[in-house]
């Protein structure tokens, strides 16, 4: 086991990582920019390093930076969290040059899952099912003209290496193709410095289903349930639930079985999570795989009774699971709402403020996870995300009551935020009867 990790992230994911990390006895660095000198992460460390300026590209994204604080710290490991650099190849395989644990897959395979063309080649070859589209990056307009007319409209143009809702667009007709993919490679090249696109069929109205799973270095691979990840604004999650209002055990069975067969192709190390869309039939598709802890990772633990930071840190230190998939059992109902400093009277505008006043809900099967407290400013550098409400309950009717007591709770003074916003969305008939997809906010008043 390490004796000192250092996580490569702030905000709530390296509180969250900080806590994980002593409850195994592990020594923990933080780092931080100059804009979080006064993050909690970099409070509750045993150690704290700047980076560097406030700007990601300066201080979160230099790699440089982070090697050098693990040198100067005698840190043996690397938790990268989510975002940033967490599924970045050439961080992890400089880590591996320098003789540090990236406590996540190889380089190898998050290159080959990055690039989201490659990903679903791979899939294909492999026996999972995936949408049709094209065999990689389409080259030319002509070859995307081609493509479009023999799948048939509408279709999705995405980047290839793309993430976050970037670089994707819905195209209805031949005559919006060209406008388009100019649209999407201009932004994937500004986000990803890649603007490869692929073309795929856009299936209607579809639910957004994930699949978590852990695979340790020596074959062993589980997968732990599904997370309904539907509600979604601008291909941005606003609150996740498992299981799913739609999962069926056949169902569930099928699609963890083709998750855990789509980590053993990629011989894939670690958590991760296999993403999937599912049509009003109950047919799936491989989407893409995330190589990384995910956001909304919470929800799965609620119901499995399982840690799966510490199970990332064991794995990556060498420890086979100790996890078999009979072991596995969803007990409950889980739901996450994302609290965000966010105005939505405002197009969900940014509000960076200084919190004024803060109370965080608490009770029997409440967690927030949060790296704010009071007097806290909000930076206006990074992610907008105040913190991650999560409830548990017996009964998806139980969670949600929960949720909606939970959220009343929950006041922030100083920044905008959408509290209420999600309030409304558990209390909308839509939610509470588990009748939504991926468009259902672009197509509701909340």
């Amino acid at each position: 086991m390490f004796d000192k990790v250092l996580i490569a992230n702030r905000g709530e994911i390296a509180v969250r990582i900080i806590r994980a990390c002593r409850e195994l006895g592990i020594s923990t660095v933080a780092v931080y920019s100059t804009a979080d000198a006064d993050s909690l992460h970099a409070q509750i460390a045993d150690e704290s390093i700047c980076i560097g300026p406030a700007l990601s590209r300066d201080s979160y994204l230099n790699i440089k930076s982070i090697i050098a604080a693990c040198e100067l710290t005698g840190a043996q490991a690397v938790h990268p969290g989510f975002g940033f650099l967490s599924e970045n190849s050439t961080f992890a395989r400089t880590c591996r040059k320098c003789g540090i644990t990236f406590i996540g897959p190889d380089p190898e395979s998050i290159e080959m899952l990055g690039d989201k063309a490659n990903a679903k080649e791979s899939m294909k070859k492999a026996g999972v099912p995936v949408i049709l589209g094209s065999d990689g990056a389409v080259e030319s307009l002509d070859d995307a003209k081609k493509l479009a007319k023999e799948i048939g409209y509408p279709v999705m143009v995405k980047a290839s290496a793309g993430g976050g809702g970037r670089g994707i667009r819905i195209i209805r007709k031949e005559s919006e193709l060209e406008e388009q993919i100019t649209a999407a490679k201009v932004e994937a090249l500004a986000c990803f410095a890649n603007d490869d696109i692929y073309i795929e069929k856009f299936i209607e109205n579809p639910k957004h289903i994930e699949i978590q799973i852990l695979a340790d270095n020596y074959g062993n691979v589980i997968h732990l349930g599904e997370r309904d990840c539907s509600m979604q604004r601008r291909n941005q999650k606003v609150l996740e639930e498992t299981p799913s209002p739609i999962m069926t055990e056949k169902l569930r069975k099928k699609m963890g079985e083709s998750a855990v067969l789509a980590a053993k192709t990629c011989g894939y190390k670690n958590a991760g999570t296999i993403e999937f869309l599912v049509d009003k039939n109950g047919d799936y598709y491989f989407m893409e795989m995330n190589t990384r802890i995910q956001v909304e990772h919470p929800i799965t633990e609620a119901v499995t009774g399982i840690d799966l930071v510490k199970q990332q840190i064991l794995i990556a230190a060498g420890e086979k699971l100790s996890i078999k998939q009979k072991d596995i059992h969803m007990n409950g109902h889980a739901i996450e709402c994302r609290i965000n400093a966010e105005d939505p009277e405002n197009d969900f505008r940014p509000s960076p403020a200084k919190i004024k006043t803060l109370h965080i809900p608490g009770g029997f099967g409440v967690r927030v996870d949060t790296a704010v407290y009071q007097d806290y400013t909000i930076p206006p550098y990074y992610d907008s995300m105040i913190g991650k409400l999560i409830v548990h309950a017996n009964t998806r009717e139980e969670a949600i009551a929960k949720m909606q007591w939970a959220l009343a709770e929950f006041i922030v003074e100083g920044p905008a935020t959408n509290i209420d916003f999600q309030l409304r969305l558990v209390r909308n008939e839509g939610f509470l009867a588990g009748d939504y997809d991926n468009g259902f906010l672009g197509r509701t008043t909340i």
